[in-house]
């Protein structure tokens, strides 16, 4: 009888070992993905596979090395794929193509069986060095890859001159995203919606012809307070302020697992005592970091929709607000980086606020298809596709030049209204 030559041995005990290792990081990868790392502990990935605890130490020791190691399995799955795209095609279109779709399928794939779950790389931030800097290494191979597929079109003239390293982030962004929403979708449509969303980033939502450049943001800098010298409850709402706005940048700079609540006191220059008067504990300071962003985000929403002017007009102003604040002193807003960290009742209520919020991009999306200045697309995607951009556009100026806000805004967003494509 012959032996299947695709098929390891299994009297191969390194293969044994690999697979089993496959087993265990793909099995984390999904209780990371879903519950959050702090919520997930060995004993659950162990549980889940049939394993003792014992055992699982045999092939990691804590859990700081397994997100190292998941998140280190996930660059390394998309590299390889990034070196089969480049054997199979040679143009940057057809690459970048085949690259967004490539996230889409790994998820199917992950959800059906055929494939490994591959962790969203959510906690970098908290990773320890020396593990930090070499998943951001093989992060920033990944980026200048696909950044160069872009700047290759742009050069053969089958691609626009995008701002590269912009539409590259935003690229990443948005399918950085789709798995906290395709799991809403039924699995058989997955790839006619990776489709569907292909198309928004090849051709954009402007109907044409020629590009659309959005205008200048209608809305300034938040106005300084002034506050009355013996309005105590009015000066405790500003401490608190302070609190969620360095707690925000805290968390979104060393993720939740890296934040110390001793150190943000010190960074306040403000006694443990006081500090501890206003907030409970980290938890509860995360939970209020997201309630004041998303506070400020609806701000933004319920502005744009004030706004004389067609859809797109809309869509556009409230992505240059988002951005403003969040790259600028009147920001950070929380990166969703840490979502993972709250308990499932306070991330639950937090995802669905998110959800009914960003749904105002649909409804700008939709307006602008009734009054001509959007193309028919699909509005729920075109959404998501944004709503995963404006989540990785905080710290832009760690991967380019900020000069002027507003002109690094309109080259982020410039992917989603004018696409990949050259234009009539």
């Amino acid at each position: 009888m012959s032996q299947d030559k695709t098929s390891p041995s299994p009297f191969n005990r390194s293969a044994q070992h690999d697979a089993k290792r496959t087993a265990i990081l793909s099995q984390a990868a999904k209780l990371f993905n879903y519950k959050g790392s702090r919520a997930t502990t060995l004993q659950d990935i162990a549980a889940t596979l049939g394993l003792t605890k014992t055992s699982l130490y045999y092939y990691v020791k804590t859990k700081e090395e397994l997100i190292y190691q998941c998140y280190m399995a996930a660059l390394q799955h998309h590299l390889r794929q990034m070196d089969a795209i480049e054997e199979q095609y040679s143009q940057p279109l057809e690459r970048i193509r085949a690259f967004f779709l490539c996230h889409f399928e790994n998820w199917l794939a992950a959800q059906e069986g055929r494939g490994p779950h591959i962790a969203a790389l959510l906690e970098i931030a908290s990773l320890k060095d020396p593990h930090r800097k070499e998943v951001e290494t093989a992060y920033i191979t990944m980026f200048k890859r696909l950044r160069q597929y872009l700047r290759d079109g742009a050069s053969d003239g089958s691609l626009r001159a995008l701002e590269s390293t912009s539409a590259t982030r935003a690229i990443l962004g948005s399918v950085d995203w789709v798995f906290s929403w395709l799991h809403t979708v039924e699995r058989d449509g997955v790839m006619t919606i990776a489709a569907q969303a292909f198309d928004v980033l090849c051709h954009g939502l402007y109907p044409g012809p020629g590009e659309y450049h959005a205008s200048a943001s209608s809305a300034g800098a938040a106005p300084t307070a002034y506050v009355r010298g013996f309005d105590r409850e009015e000066q405790n709402r500003l401490k608190q302020q302070a609190f969620f706005r360095a707690g925000t940048w805290f968390f979104n700079k060393q993720g939740f697992n890296g934040t110390s609540l001793d150190e943000i006191a010190e960074h306040l220059n403000v006694s443990k005592g006081a500090f501890y008067y206003h907030i409970k504990n980290k938890e509860d300071l995360l939970y209020h970091c997201y309630r004041y962003s998303q506070d400020a985000i609806d701000r933004i929403y319920s502005d744009a929709r004030q706004l004389p002017g067609k859809g797109l007009e809309k869509l556009a102003q409230s992505c240059q607000q988002v951005f403003r604040v969040q790259n600028s002193d009147d920001g950070p807003l929380i990166r969703y980086n840490t979502i993972t960290a709250l308990p499932m009742n306070r991330r639950k209520e937090i995802l669905e606020r998110t959800d009914a919020s960003s749904a105002c991009f649909g409804d700008f999306i939709r307006q602008g298809v009734q009054d001509g200045t959007v193309r028919e697309v699909d509005v729920a995607i075109a959404q998501q596709l944004i709503s995963g951009a404006i989540n990785a556009s905080m710290e832009i100026g760690r991967w380019r030049r900020v000069d002027d806000i507003e002109s690094a805004a309109n080259d982020y967003f410039d992917i989603f209204y004018n696409g990949l494509v050259t234009r009539a």
